[in-house]
């Protein structure tokens, strides 16, 4: 997809702190330092758009993006071994739980998952909480480049076996090398358009 314009809207904490619904959505939910940041900079050609880090749990709020004036990007908080203090931690699941439910422009969640890690529990946790509330999913297998092709397939075997997901489901990605992209960005438009 060519990117025309890409921009940061607003950061929430609540509900009534996101922006209007009126544009479909498309929401990036991961463990913290699984690339999430990386890979929306690397969907819409921005190094800088969503911000990275080295340290975990910097994405403390929902982010929204609006790409080409068409399309947001929500880039969620994430789970896992955060190195932020407790209460923080407990605020996170209640406001993404309720920016999940409550989004009728809910598209589509893209699960981040880092390529040289197995899937966690919360991994399959928030699946299982996924399809229970019937939200489409497409799996994304970050970081491919610090691994080599044989890990990869066993990597790619490993995470559907273990999440219950089909090949057309998950996409392996490099944020360094672009590999993914095209793929991702056609799954994307194709829930886009249902």
């Amino acid at each position: 997809m060519k990117i025309n314009s890409a921009i940061f809207i607003k950061s929430a904490f609540q509900p009534r702190d996101y922006p209007p619904n009126t544009l479909p959505e498309v929401a990036f939910a991961g463990k913290s330092n699984v690339g999430k940041s990386s890979l929306i900079n690397t969907l819409v050609n921005r190094k800088k758009l969503a911000h990275t880090s080295s340290t975990p749990g910097r994405t403390q709020s929902i982010n929204f993006f609006l790409i080409n004036d068409k399309i947001s990007f929500v880039d969620l908080p994430g789970y896992g071994f955060a190195r932020v203090p407790l209460q923080i931690k407990k605020q996170w699941k209640p406001m993404v739980e309720s920016y999940l439910k409550s989004r009728k422009n809910l598209h589509l969640v893209v699960v981040i998952l880092d390529s040289r890690r197995e899937p966690s529990p919360d991994d399959l946790n928030l699946i299982e909480w996924l399809r229970f509330y019937n939200i489409p999913i497409v799996v994304v297998v970050t970081k491919i480049d610090k691994i080599s092709r044989n890990q990869r397939t066993k990597q790619k075997d490993l995470v559907k076996k273990t999440l219950k997901i089909e090949d057309n489901q998950l996409v392996m990605f490099s944020a360094l090398t672009g590999e993914g992209k095209d793929k991702l960005w056609k799954k994307i438009l194709s829930f886009l358009q249902k």
